[in-house]
């Protein structure tokens, strides 16, 4: 096994007990993204000499002190809209053109504490505002879509070019190109892990969290971002720390609540499958399953839009106006469509999610989870822009990627997606986890168990 093939836990494991160096671990991940990154463009840079001076610092802060914990010495990408200083943030756009940062995000300054090294900024649709991230191709299908708009950071994760990745996720942004690609993704609950320095998409949406190749690593990573920051408004004052999931595999007394509506409507009939055979596996394994009923589900796709939209709008204002043609045309006709909603429509969209969260909250109360599809369908060929259900219902890809990762981030619960399987055309299938908010420990519990059982054990993409 080379060293780009550790997860964050062995990687850890193995820089403690000195078996890897975080030279050689660094260097076989850059030398990683030297051989997929023509085939796949999951980065927008690459930092390979910074890369190796903070490899040679935490090599020797290890051999004197000891490792400071789990993540030192580990190379990470960064979803380029995640500002480190001295780097560029480019947001995978025109508009960003020379830009440098002046200081480190939030997140970036607490990987770094952390020991983390930085190996480079991996590709984002536009300023996130797209569910295909077209620079970058899917890690087990070159001619499929990576998703988005972390694309970039799950394909770098999947092909082993990262032993973690950071993302954003503001209707599934995280989850979306994870479950594309085969790999683990965690959008933490609201507020738990702070967004100063990191580009905006919609503030009342956006969340960052890691990708990874297992939910114990998700765990790892969670554990150095959270906490409270004063300079995110929405950022919570006593958040508890990540939890690493235990050994075990039992899940007595766990309710897994199942959707009877919303959750399974229009969605692959492999897609399903796989998914429900999941969810019996986690009944296997102690859980109690109950049938739940997902509460205003017609008005989450327009109260997400309702509020992304504007916000959207309001924070490109200004370069909207003053460089148009810079933005590429999938992202200007949305952000001038935004300037066309009135404030009316924006606090009621507002109102919306106020009852929305509310009525999620009150059926989330009878279980500990609820299981469902991440995205509703495999990874889609390159260019394709809509798909057609069975009873004959047209919907964009975008659409359909977003429709089951959105309700997590307008109620701004935890959901975590997890590989199931691969669908008859090798693709990768995700089962997302949903739980109550800032208990990311019970969905990372349940996560853990089902893949220690090793039926996501897949082969990784031959890449």
């Amino acid at each position: 096994m080379q060293p780009y093939e550790l997860t964050v836990a062995d990687a850890a494991e193995a820089v403690r007990t000195r078996r890897v160096s975080p030279v050689e671990l660094v260097d076989s991940v850059l030398e990683r993204i030297e051989q997929v990154q023509p085939r796949l463009g999951a980065y927008a840079s690459v930092t390979a000499d910074r890369a190796r001076d903070a490899a040679r610092r935490a090599a020797d802060e290890i051999a004197g002190a000891g490792a400071r914990g789990p993540l030192h010495g580990i190379p990470a990408g960064l979803k380029d809209l995640i500002d480190v200083a001295g780097t560029a943030t480019s947001a995978s756009s025109r508009v960003r053109e020379g830009h440098r940062a002046t200081a480190d995000s939030t997140v970036a300054a607490r990987l770094s504490a952390a020991g983390a090294v930085f190996v480079g900024k991996t590709h984002t649709h536009e300023f996130a505002y797209g569910l295909t991230t077209p620079q970058t191709a899917n890690a087990w299908d070159r001619g499929r879509v990576a998703g988005g708009s972390s694309g970039g950071s799950a394909v770098a994760v999947a092909a082993r070019a990262a032993t973690f990745a950071l993302g954003t996720d503001t209707g599934g942004s995280i989850r979306v190109p994870a479950a594309l690609n085969g790999v683990v993704g965690l959008k933490p609950t609201y507020g738990l892990v702070p967004r100063h320095g990191v580009t905006a998409l919609s503030w009342s949406l956006d969340h960052v969290g890691p990708i990874t190749r297992t939910v114990e690593d998700a765990a790892l990573v969670l554990g150095a971002l959270a906490g409270h920051d004063p300079r995110d408004p929405a950022s919570v004052a006593a958040p508890p720390a990540g939890h690493r999931p235990g050994p075990g595999t039992d899940l007595t007394g766990l309710r897994v609540g199942v959707p009877a509506n919303y959750y399974f409507d229009h969605v692959d009939p492999h897609v399903e499958a796989a998914v429900r055979r999941a969810i019996a596996r986690l009944e296997e394994l102690g859980a109690r399953l109950v049938d739940v009923e997902i509460p205003m589900a017609r008005y989450i796709r327009a109260t997400h839009w309702g509020l992304m939209v504007p916000e959207a709008s309001a924070y490109h204002e200004r370069t909207l106006r003053a460089v148009p043609d810079l933005y590429s045309a999938d992202v200007r006709v949305l952000l001038e469509a935004g300037e066309l909603m009135t404030a009316g429509d924006y606090l009621r969209a507002q109102r919306a999610r106020t009852l929305v969260r509310q009525a999620w909250l009150d059926m989330a109360a009878t279980v500990d989870v609820i299981a469902a599809p991440t995205v509703p369908m495999t990874a889609v060929d390159s260019g394709r822009t809509t798909v057609t259900w069975g009873d004959g219902t047209v919907e964009s890809v975008s659409d359909a990627y977003v429709r089951l990762s959105a309700p997590a981030n307008v109620t701004g619960v935890p959901a975590l997606t997890v590989p199931v399987g691969l669908d008859p055309q090798g693709l990768p299938i995700g089962m997302q986890l949903m739980g109550r908010p800032f208990d990311e420990a019970t969905v990372l519990r349940a996560g853990h168990a089902y893949e220690r059982t090793g039926t996501a054990r897949d082969p990784a993409p031959a890449v």
